[in-house]
């Protein structure tokens, strides 16, 4: 089985590097396309891996070599294929093989289709990396690997401004997180001299509770800028400016679930200090509601999309939080699955619409869309949590933890966020697809995408639907892995009443946005209407003022404070004490060039002179050797 778990691991590796040999030249499609059957050999390679551990067969592990050996410490390059990373190894690769594969017509006329596939699948490597690591130390290598190429996708039109500036944004806000992460793996390796998980988990229990403590608030720290918590969020609305594939992979099923599966992996760790779970569970619930307080009213199909990312995420962390580790790492693939199709659809329309963003310039798309309306309403449900579609059975099992644990605050504000994403779902898609035609008055002439794309979003579209069938099954595969046990709420008439209701309201949220939104008569707001001018809606549509604040009082106070360090100490300090020591060196070379001037009475007269100072050198220390002693017992009669 050795040789699938390397064949997992390498093959993105291989397709990242092919593509790169192409970067300099114009697009070839075989590149595309050989970058793709590398990913999905890969995937396939998983499927292998998967079934191994299915039919239960032992973890595999496997040392490629010592990496670090100094002092007691000692980190290989090692990895494990075990129930936890069997699973995320399946998420990223079936995702990205669909990215992959959809990419080649999403991108087809980019001058930088090679170097985009060469990003694309360094990222799948470096994820793999993450998810496949034995010990902190790789997972950190894959960590710090997703950081540099989400910012080279994200930045991938770097023409434009905005890209570069988001690029910017994700990289820097994940630096300030990772710091935070690095301080828990010191801690770590300090308090118990390894960063293998077996070793380290180990070691844990006879840690004090204090430390422990710390250890786990240093490393969701690095996970709160990763999976973007707040206050660290911002860059991931920002982060769209990519082109749409990136997006599905980045932050539909890879880079910001990285957080999630950190705490997932280190239950033995989160398990010890409940305390710190049930701040992340409590932080996870406030995110939810927060994000999808903002996708209400915004008005960027791909933001609204990554702010329902940004919610299902507090989702996940609500259920790391409360121990229930096995159900976030459910909803984590089911989301991963629903999500990507919802960004792949919106690809679609973006491509059909020119690039627009602004719903409300759209309208009645399904009769032209047919397949893109149908994919992207049953992702929408899912999403929406409907029974029977996947995301119902890992979001119910969410509230389900609430309810039980007795954490009913938790539990109320998950559940009306359930309401909210029902809502801001289908208001994007009834003003996408249903009402009447408002894109004909921007000159717009949309067509669907190619047919190859529709296949390549099938799958996701297949398991959006059954994958919530297969939750008993994946819970007898990490039941033993996350000492996971199964929430069921002991009353049956309270369990139907919750689903009962669960439903209930989702359902009028979507009937709600449809009757709002799938209307004749939607005009495109220009900013003058009553709800647009009440304090809500701006304070909604300026996600809280937050980038506002973050702008005024952290980025310009900095930008200041760099323009006075150059101009008072750069240019009139550092470089006028450099530029005043070069002057000195050309002004005493001017000087002094006459001396080689090579005339023959010139160089005697130096001589001369040269004599006269070696022998006024040797006169002063023989007077200095003969009278020392005598100017010694002087100056000791005087007393010094």
């Amino acid at each position: 089985m050795e040789k699938y778990l390397y064949i997992a691991l390498f093959a993105p590796l291989v397709s990242s590097l092919f593509s790169a040999l192409f970067t300099a030249q114009k697009k070839k499609q075989f590149v595309g396309v050989i970058a793709s059957l590398l990913i999905f050999t890969a995937f396939a390679s998983s499927t292998v891996l998967l079934v191994h551990i299915l039919n239960g067969g032992e973890p595999i592990h496997v040392t490629l070599m010592t990496w670090m050996a100094t002092g007691g410490l000692n980190i290989p390059f090692g990895f494990v294929v075990d129930e936890v990373s069997v699973v995320m190894m399946m998420v990223v690769t079936l995702v990205s093989t669909v990215v992959h594969i959809y990419s080649n017509g999403y991108m087809d006329h980019d001058k930088s289709f090679n170097r985009f596939f060469a990003w694309l699948s360094a990222f799948v490597f470096s994820m793999m990396v993450l998810v496949m690591s034995d010990n902190y130390a790789g997972l950190f290598i894959g960590w710090e690997g997703v950081g540099l190429c989400s910012w080279g996708l994200i930045g991938f039109w770097y023409n434009k401004e905005s890209a570069t500036w988001a690029a910017n944004e994700a990289f820097i806000m994940n630096r300030i997180a990772d710091l935070g992460m690095l301080i828990g793996l010191f801690l770590v390796y300090w308090n118990t001299g390894t960063l293998q998980y077996e070793e380290a988990f180990a070691a844990f229990p006879g840690l004090d509770h204090a430390t422990l403590v710390w250890i786990g608030i240093f490393l969701f720290i690095g996970a709160m800028g990763k999976s973007a918590q707040f206050p660290l969020h911002t860059w991931l609305a920002d982060a769209m400016e990519g082109p749409t594939p990136v997006s599905a992979l980045i932050h539909a099923a890879t880079m910001v679930t990285a957080g999630v599966y950190l705490v997932i992996r280190s239950h033995p760790l989160y398990d010890l200090i409940p305390n710190v779970g049930l701040f992340i569970a409590s932080l996870g619930a406030f995110v939810a509601i927060f994000a999808a307080s903002m996708a209400l009213v915004n008005r960027d199909m791909k933001r609204i999309i990554a702010y329902s990312t940004l919610s299902q995420l507090g989702y996940m962390f609500a259920a790391a939080g409360l121990g229930a580790y096995w159900v976030a790492l459910f909803h984590l693939m089911a989301h991963a699955f629903f999500k990507a199709l919802l960004f792949l659809g919106a690809g679609n329309v973006m491509h059909a619409m020119h690039d627009e963003l602004d719903p409300f310039k759209m309208g009645a798309l399904k009769e032209k869309m047919k397949w893109t309306w149908i994919m992207m309403t049953i992702a929408s449900f899912a999403l929406a949590g409907v029974f029977p579609l996947a995301g119902f059975y890992s979001k119910d099992a969410i509230l389900e933890v609430g309810f039980v644990e007795h954490h009913y605050i938790i539990y109320t504000v998950l559940l009306v966020t359930a309401g909210l994403t029902a809502f801001y779902s289908f208001r994007l898609v009834a003003l996408i697809f249903h009402g009447e035609d408002r894109y004909t008055l921007f000159g717009i002439h949309p067509h669907e995408a190619y047919k190859f794309m529709l296949w390549a979003m099938s799958p996701l579209l297949i398991l959006a639907i059954i994958a919530g069938a297969f939750q008993h099954t994946f819970f007898e595969l990490v039941e033993e892995a996350l000492n996971a046990v199964h929430y069921h709420i002991h009353s049956h008439v309270t369990l139907w009443i919750m689903i009962i209701g669960t439903q209930a309201f989702v359902l009028a949220s979507i009937f709600y946005a449809y009757k709002k939104y799938a209307r004749k008569g939607i005009k495109v707001p220009d900013g003058t209407s009553e709800t647009e001018q009440s304090f809500l809606y701006k304070l909604l549509y300026n996600q809280y003022y937050i980038p506002y604040f973050y702008d005024e009082y952290f980025v310009k106070p900095y930008r200041e404070l760099s323009s006075i360090f150059w101009k008072k100490v750069d240019l009139k300090v550092v470089d006028a004490t450099v530029d005043g020591i070069a002057k000195v060196l050309y002004s005493t070379g001017s000087a002094t060039r006459g001396m080689q001037s090579g005339n023959l009475s010139t160089m005697l007269r130096w001589m001369v002179v040269g004599l006269v100072v070696l022998l006024m050198i040797a006169v002063a220390v023989g007077l200095a050797a003969r009278y020392s002693a005598e100017l010694s017992q002087f100056l000791a009669g005087l007393g010094v």
